[in-house]
């Protein structure tokens, strides 16, 4: 009798502990951390979207998006150019502070990554199209030690040539080139890494970086530059008279490409829902800045600036358990640091130390349209196109535009009562108050990362940097003449 309870208990713990067991392991396929996709765009204005309330513009995939997403209405650039975008992107740090604040610089390995953070987690990483991190020139092959913690690879460090545009293939050293308009090339290349993936016990981060709406304008499909008859486009009231013709021929292209680039990105989310994986995935579309387009007397390509044309970007997360938050708006601004150590916080990621951008989990997670918070933007030292303007620094916020420049303020509008940015209220007595609150906000924010504003000479000359005379920038031509210099910021 004795024998017998003692197996019926041993049976009883038996099929407990098997049950427990199976429930941890039913526990731990439900706790797989989502996967990430993040769409950056190049050079696509906050604007020129049909959900930002674009008379003209054709984004219906993104116009959908914005429905099921938490749309950030006041994103800015940190500093609205390439490189320095993307460091800040990677980093989550400031220009100022890895010394990443010039096009065609190179990254150190030094410097601990969004993939490297990730990979560490167990994602497997994953990068398609424009990089610009590498600085060994336009065209060189980026091997896998340079490629900052990613793994699969089809990229090339810059190319704006879309009918044909080239990349590298993971480990092949030889030069291949996309069949195709390189939006649709890239993204269909992409949706075969997430169907081939998508099963995986490892989450993965796909970073998939398209370079349109970048000029040049003209290459956009014809299909879609028929849609924008140049006679028939808006221009804002602040396009000077004498770029309006220009703007409109520009704009034409640049719609163009922005709608046949909606519906390559269509086809990833549409990829993303056929396989299952939208409920465990966070998905991302941006842009790294925005283009002036003859706005304030400044040519069509030009960007750098800290009006709004330039610098703000727009900014869709679309997260699991989103649910009543679908189509909520944050206006609160986002600068570019604050991107990294939010997608951390939504993985439950820790943070290292050193990153220097806000985690914004809970705002992404309870989105607040009254919220606010001052948003940093700089220009650390213009180039190029840009060389004879001045250095900035600047802060964004719900309501207001606040810049200096060594010289002293240089921008304040309320782009609330006018957002195209005609009235700069600088040194009017009625706002006084509100100039100094800004001036504050703007102090605070440079204190937290040890900066101040000087002349372009101090930063050039402390990072060790120098300009081609000729054309003001990182001699990155050269490299296709086998006579290029690495520009990296040095350690101080």
């Amino acid at each position: 009798m004795k024998i017998k309870i003692f197996s019926t208990v041993i049976l009883i713990i038996a099929t407990t502990l098997f049950s427990c067991k199976k429930a941890a392991k039913s526990e731990q396929k439900v706790e797989k951390k989502p996967n990430i996709v993040y769409i950056l765009t190049d050079q696509w204005r906050g604007s020129a979207l049909g959900y930002a309330g674009n008379p003209d513009v054709k984004t219906p995939n993104l116009d959908a998006f914005a429905k099921e997403s938490v749309n950030f209405t006041n994103t800015v650039s940190v500093t609205p150019v390439c490189t320095p975008h993307r460091a800040a992107l990677f980093t989550g740090k400031f220009p100022t502070t890895t010394g990443m604040f010039l096009n065609d610089l190179h990254m150190p390995a030094e410097e601990v990554t969004m993939a490297e953070i990730f990979k560490k987690e167990g994602y497997n990483t994953a990068y398609w199209g424009k990089w610009h991190l590498d600085g060994h020139g336009r065209s060189t092959y980026i091997p896998k030690e340079r490629r900052q913690g990613f793994d699969f690879w089809k990229a090339l460090e810059c190319s704006h040539n879309y009918t044909k545009m080239p990349y590298y293939d993971n480990e092949n050293t030889t030069l291949k080139h996309w069949k195709k308009y390189s939006p649709f090339a890239i993204t269909e290349d992409a949706n075969q890494y997430l169907e081939k993936h998508s099963k995986d016990e490892n989450p993965f981060l796909a970073l998939i970086s398209i370079a349109t709406p970048h000029y040049p304008h003209g290459s956009a499909p014809k299909k879609y530059k028929d849609m924008y008859p140049p006679e028939s486009l808006t221009l804002n009231p602040n396009i000077s008279d004498k770029f309006k013709e220009r703007a409109r021929k520009e704009l034409q292209g640049y719609y163009a490409h922005a709608t046949a680039t909606d519906k390559a990105i269509g086809n990833v989310i549409n990829k993303i829902k056929e396989l299952g994986l939208l409920e465990n995935t966070i998905i991302v579309f941006s842009a790294d800045h925005g283009e002036m387009m003859g706005a304030h007397g400044v040519k069509p390509f030009v960007k750098q600036l800290a009006w709004d044309e330039s610098v703000r970007v727009p900014f869709l997360i679309r997260y699991p358990k989103i649910k009543g938050n679908k189509g909520k708006v944050v206006n609160a601004p986002l600068t570019t640091p604050d991107i990294l150590p939010s997608l951390l916080g939504l993985t439950n990621i820790d943070i290292p130390k050193d990153i220097e951008g806000e985690n914004l989990a809970a705002l992404i997670q309870n989105p607040d349209p009254n919220a606010d918070r001052a948003a940093l933007v700089m220009n650390v030292a213009p180039f190029g196109a840009n060389y004879k303007d001045q250095p900035y620094r600047g802060i964004r916020t719900k309501q207001y535009t606040y810049a200096v420049t060594p010289k002293g303020p240089s921008m304040f509008y309320d782009n609330d009562k006018d957002p195209y940015q005609q009235n700069n209220l600088l040194g009017k007595p009625e706002f006084e108050g509100i100039q100094k609150d800004l001036d504050d906000k703007l102090q605070q924010q440079l204190q937290k990362i040890g900066d101040e504003v000087r002349p372009r000479a101090y930063y050039m000359e402390k990072w060790g940097y120098k300009f081609d005379d000729s054309r003001r920038a990182i001699n990155w031509w050269d490299w296709k003449e086998g006579t290029g210099t690495v520009q990296s910021p040095k350690k101080l």
